[in-house]
């Protein structure tokens, strides 16, 4: 891949990275969008409880073996090299799922796509938070959680027009759709640079600095940003060279509190119960009466919610603390969850035999309660879309070191997909024999969610990736008197600035002796 033209604009590496996250997407809604049709339940026999649950997680499952390789492929081959090799998984599991003959086979196919979304999702925000600028690191890694939102809704709605379609084609012609993003980011991988701190990580400087000053300064290598941001990385690397090495470096320290919020932060995203409602939106809508095409619209409806409100969050999550939204976020979803369950519990009648014939949702309401019930299902929806959903992933990418990140953003990844296996295995036979009181489950983690977070997780926003090493140090401010920016930066650029002039003074004397000895700051840097 290094024979191709490399594009270092920000916002285009971003957009081509992040069609691994539209990966995760499709896969979401290729089951949300078909889970509900006659001719999904008439081939696989309207499979329910735990067997319906099998099937969703198999992704979440795929995921977490997906997770666990990633982070050494990535320190070994690079970020980017890891993420096309997760796509090679991806072409296989959509081969055996659009081939499939049976429940087996289906679960097998959505294992092999879990492997490339394992990958992906954990080395996507890698290296969108390697190649980012510090005021803009949010905005960038938030296009992941947006590519994964638009994968969700045209996945959702070729599904919608797949179900016109009679027997097996329907669901076979969408789930092949699935090919299309993946050979897209296949085709855009090559144009991208590799991450300048993995280069520096593996030894090759030169390299690293020049990629840096094509993302930062359009190649020029004396730019003082490059120079002080370069001097950041090298004196970081410098010292992760010099400390303890193997499993032992993400405890050790200040460096459990780190691992605690990388992968606690994960955690909390699924233990927060959107990720069921954008699963299973069908059956929570079946319980508010709602069925055939007035339900997959109104499911439908969810998914342009959540693009819309993390679309806005993509202009305002720089300028805004992380701890601020997930602490309120995580309040806010609270209460849709204990609202949905009251409506439920107070107004909801039993239907033995399923709503609509499906053997997953046997409680319904109708009228007034049914309204609230869709009404919380798309508030939470939105909450979740502003704050949580796009933070987690920003968040769990900001914490750790360069020496641990590709690993560490591994084990968040697998704290996030091995709760994601959990719950989406839990929530069909959830809904089968607690029914309503699922939500108040969710609504309790969401608390403990908050208190976590306004205890253990400091305020990362407007720091560099290097800076935030303070952070988490021994002695270092309790997380609830952090503050977002006061970076350190802009103090060492003028320090850069300085130096510059003061060299300028002595070369303006020695003019022709500077041409044959000249070396950049990045060079005396390193």
């Amino acid at each position: 891949m290094s024979r191709f033209p490399k594009i270092t604009n920000t916002y285009f590496m971003a957009i081509i990275a992040t069609v691994g996250g539209m990966l995760f997407g499709f896969d979401i809604s290729s089951m949300s969008a078909i889970v509900i049709t006659d001719q999904y339940l008439d081939y696989f026999g309207n499979p329910s409880g735990v067997t319906q649950g099998a099937i969703g997680s198999a992704l979440a499952a795929g995921s977490v073996i997906g997770s666990l390789m990633a982070g050494p492929i990535s320190d070994k081959f690079g970020r980017r090299d890891s993420i096309m090799f997760g796509c090679f998984w991806w072409l296989a599991g959509t081969a055996v799922q659009v081939s499939t003959n049976g429940v087996g086979s289906l679960i097998a196919g959505r294992v092999l796509n879990g492997v490339c979304v394992g990958i992906t999702s954990s080395q996507v925000p890698v290296y969108l938070a390697e190649i980012a600028q510090r005021d803009s690191r949010g905005r960038i890694i938030v296009i992941q959680q947006l590519a994964i939102e638009w994968g969700i809704l045209i996945m959702y709605f070729i599904g919608y027009g797949c179900s016109k379609i009679p027997g097996s084609a329907s669901f076979r012609t969408a789930w092949g759709t699935q090919f299309i993003p993946c050979v897209l980011l296949m085709i855009g991988l090559p144009f991208l640079p590799r991450s300048p701190r993995w280069l520096a990580k593996v030894g090759r400087e030169d390299e690293a600095i020049q990629i840096l000053a094509n993302i930062q300064a359009g190649g020029n290598k004396d730019d003082p940003v490059v120079v002080a941001e370069w001097e950041e990385i090298y004196t970081v690397l410098v010292a992760e060279r010099e400390a303890i090495q193997g499993w032992r470096k993400f405890f050790v320290n200040g460096m459990w509190k780190r691992t605690l919020a990388g992968m606690s932060v994960q955690a909390w995203q699924q233990l927060s119960g959107a990720n069921v409602i954008v699963y299973y939106i069908g059956y929570v809508f079946l319980m508010a009466d709602l069925q055939g095409d007035v339900n997959l619209i109104s499911s439908g409806i969810q998914y342009a919610l959540f693009i819309i409100f993390t679309t806005i969050m993509f202009f305002f999550i720089d300028n805004t603390g992380r701890r601020t939204l997930l602490v309120y976020g995580a309040i806010g979803m609270a209460v849709c969850h204990f609202v949905v369950d009251g409506l439920l519990g107070t107004y909801s009648v039993d239907v033995p035999e399923g709503v609509g014939g499906n053997h997953n949702v046997v409680i319904k309401v109708t009228g007034s309660p049914a309204h609230g019930v869709i009404a919380f299902s798309y508030l939470l929806i939105v909450v979740y879309a502003l704050t949580l959903a796009p933070v987690a992933w920003v968040y769990a990418a900001e914490v750790w070191s360069l020496g641990t990140r590709a690993t560490g953003m591994s084990m968040a990844a697998v704290a996030n997909w091995l709760f994601n296996f959990a719950l989406g295995l839990f929530t069909p036979a959830a809904f089968l024999n607690i029914k309503y009181q699922v939500f108040i489950i969710f609504g309790v983690l969401c608390v403990a969610a908050a208190i976590q977070a306004w205890f253990t997780y400091p305020e990362t926003c407007g720091k560099t990736i290097e800076e935030i090493e303070v952070l988490f140090a021994k002695g270092a401010l309790p997380a609830w008197r952090t503050k977002k920016g006061g970076s350190r930066l802009e103090a060492e650029i003028e320090g850069v600035l300085n130096r510059k002039e003061r060299g300028e003074a002595v070369h303006a004397e020695t003019h022709s002796e500077v041409e044959k000895t000249a070396t950049t700051d990045v060079a005396r840097a390193v």
